[in-house]
């Protein structure tokens, strides 16, 4: 396990290259994003994303987001995306915002219990998008264990996984620590699940739809946005987030 400081160039340049080779052969690696610190895996390795959520202390149910290092990359995951969510994107990523859309039906990965959808974002934070660029998509969720506070620190997150974690990027404090908003685009209409770093008013000026929430759709999400079987986590939903993305 080796901690490397992100705010000194040489030292980050070491690490992204440790990371890499890290999420290479299947461990796991800490990165800070523009909302809380995260700990992610290969997306596409089942074992390395099973290990990150036997870390959390949590099962197949409550899948992990993944995080993106370029627009583009929606459609190489997702399908049948709406052209609201492409204006979403074009004026919110990278920021606070995970779109849960349909999978690609072709990709060979396993997040867990996802019905066949994917929470999708791409964060603000260089360290992260560095990594991201080089690696492709991560499956990332809020660094914390099940039930405890996100954190905001690297040095929190070694505090929670210790040696579990092969690299911790330590990029100094996270953010602004607060969750990202998470928006469903499976349906028909768009729904908000989770109210975080953007307000609804942001998001209605770009999407209309957005102005107003279904009376039905706040009683059945409870303001929550790990509700029913939709991978909604994302540090998603840090202590407080989706444990409840990062």
């Amino acid at each position: 396990m080796t901690v490397y400081d992100c705010q000194d160039a040489g030292e980050r340049s070491a690490g992204l290259d440790e990371a890499v080779n890290a999420l290479g052969r299947g461990a796991l690696v800490v990165l800070p994003t523009d909302t809380v610190y995260g700990i992610a895996a290969d997306a596409f390795d089942p074992r390395a994303v099973a290990a990150l959520l036997a870390a959390k202390g949590r099962g197949r149910q409550m899948p992990p987001p993944v995080l993106v290092g370029t627009p583009g990359t929606l459609d190489g995951l997702a399908t049948e995306v709406p052209a609201v969510v492409r204006d979403l994107v074009a004026a919110f990523w990278p920021g606070p915002l995970t779109i849960i859309c349909l999978a690609q039906p072709s990709l060979a990965w396993d997040l867990g219990d996802t019905d066949g959808t994917v929470a999708l974002r791409m964060p603000a934070d260089e360290t992260a998008l560095a990594l991201l660029r080089r690696t492709g998509p991560l499956a990332v969720s809020s660094a914390n264990l099940t039930g405890k506070p996100s954190a905001h620190t690297a040095s929190k997150a070694l505090e929670y996984f210790g040696d579990t974690v092969a690299v911790y990027l330590d990029g100094g404090r996270a953010g602004g620590g607060t969750a990202s908003t998470i928006i469903d685009a499976t349906a028909e209409r768009l729904t908000i699940l989770r109210q975080g770093a953007l307000s609804r008013a942001e998001l209605a000026a770009v999407a209309p739809e957005l102005a107003e929430e279904d009376a039905a759709d706040a009683a059945s999400t409870g303001g929550q946005a790990d509700a029913g079987a939709t991978p909604v986590d994302e540090r998603a939903v840090p202590a407080g987030e989706g444990d409840g993305p990062r």
